[in-house]
Parts: C-alpha cells; sequence; structure tokens
C-alpha cells in the first residue's frame, strides 16, 4: 500500500475518511481482524465528538456564539451527527430565530437512534414554538415527550451502593433542585399574573430561601427571585 502512510495520516487528522474497499486491505495491514477495525474507528470518532462537546461546553454559557462556532465544525468533520446537533441546540437563538431551532430539532427527531436526544429535541422545539407563540403546535411537541417519574440517576442512587450510590445520589439531587427552583420560579409567576401578589411573594422568598439553604454558587445567578421580591413587597406593602 504505498500511499499508507499519507492516508493514515490524513485519517489520524480527521480529514479523510476512509474507503470501505480498503477496509480488507488495512486490516491486514494492522494485523487485525474487521471487527476489530471498525471497532477501533468507532471508538476514535466517539472520543473526538466528546472532545469537540467538551470544548464546546466550556462556552456555553459565556460566549455562546465560540460555542456554537465549535460545534458548526465538528459539523463539517461530522454531518449530521446527533450528539452534535443536539449540543447545537442549547446555543441556537430562541428569540431571534425561532423557526432554525424548530428545524434543527426536527432533523434530530428524525435522524437519531438515541431515546434521550430525541425527547431533548422535542423539548427544545416545543420551547422554539412557545418562543414563536404557537402554542398549539408547541403542545403537539410536548405531547410526543412521555411521562417519566424516574430516571437512571434516581434509580441508581436509590439501588446501588457505595461511591456509584453516592455520585448518583449527588449529580440527581443538584439536578432535581435547579428543577425545583424552576418551578417554584414558573408558579411565582404564574400567582402574580393572576393578581396574586402576595402568594407569589412567599412562593418566591420560599426559592430565595432554599437558594441560601442549599449554599451552592451555581444558583447565585437567580437572580430574578431578588427582584420579584423586591417588586411583590413593595405591592404588598
Amino acid at each position: 500500500m504505498a500511499t499508507s502512510k499519507q492516508y493514515l495520516k490524513l485519517r489520524e487528522n480527521g480529514i479523510a475518511l476512509p474507503d470501505i474497499t480498503l477496509a480488507p486491505a488495512l486490516a491486514s495491514y494492522f494485523g487485525v481482524t474487521m471487527d476489530e477495525l471498525f471497532d477501533f474507528n468507532l471508538r476514535q470518532t466517539q472520543e473526538r465528538i466528546e472532545a469537540i462537546v467538551d470544548q464546546a461546553y466550556a462556552y456555553r454559557r459565556a460566549d455562546p456564539r465560540k460555542s456554537r462556532e465549535i460545534l458548526e465544525a465538528g459539523l463539517k468533520a461530522y454531518p449530521d451527527n446527533d450528539i452534535l446537533l443536539n449540543n447545537l441546540l442549547y446555543v441556537m437563538d430562541y428569540q431571534n430565530d425561532p423557526d432554525e431551532v424548530i428545524r434543527t430539532a426536527g432533523k434530530l427527531v428524525d435522524l437519531t437512534a438515541h431515546e434521550d436526544v430525541k425527547l431533548d429535541a422535542l423539548r427544545c422545539m416545543a420551547a422554539a414554538y412557545a418562543e414563536k407563540g404557537d402554542m398549539e403546535s408547541a403542545e403537539a411537541a410536548i405531547e410526543q415527550i412521555p411521562e417519566i417519574y424516574f430516571s437512571k440517576l434516581s434509580v441508581a442512587a436509590q439501588l446501588l451502593q457505595g461511591s456509584k450510590q453516592q455520585e448518583a445520589a449527588e449529580k440527581q439531587k443538584w439536578i432535581a433542585f435547579e428543577d425545583t427552583l424552576v418551578m417554584m420560579g414558573t408558579v411565582a409567576d404564574c400567582l402574580e399574573a393572576e393578581g396574586d401578589a402576595a402568594g407569589a411573594l412567599e412562593e418566591a422568598k420560599r426559592a430565595k430561601a432554599l437558594i441560601e439553604t442549599m449554599g451552592n454558587d451555581r444558583f447565585s445567578g437567580y437572580g430574578s427571585f431578588d427582584e420579584q421580591i423586591a417588586r411583590l413587597s413593595a405591592t404588598v406593602n
């Protein structure tokens, strides 16, 4: 194989994709079976995609545009990869371009083989429709999401032992806590919209107290409760 070194260099840098007709020759060259060759290539691809996702995630909150650039560059190398598309949904502009979100989420729903990715895409699609004010379509997307009262983490936290049990419980604790804060904020907003300022104030105060009790810096950004408490306090008093 006269060009094997050049070809392998391109493969290592993610520039060239393998010609399927070369697979037997490559397997023979490396002294491995065809199954081993394809398994190695799959693991290598997964590692590269994970690296792209990790790099993009580091910019997700601080610089969404940078995060998006990293993911889009990754999609040029790995077109229609569902993991990259799923992460792209988190840095799209729902307010100014909800239609782009809807197109990407719809594409992801159709192509992914991962149920969790599909459900997340439906959630993002519903959010984009809601941003457009198309509540009928938002509800239709939501109806495709099953009602689940337990997660992999919660089951692991209940049934495993030792460090694995503790790790699962710790992760689930913060996921559940953040979800609780979001729901409490929603309840407070609904009560305020209904004219129940006193009820909204109490809910916002409870949420603020929970944040202080948990004492975790990751929730310091929930400053909207401070603003809501100040506004409602002036109204109630």
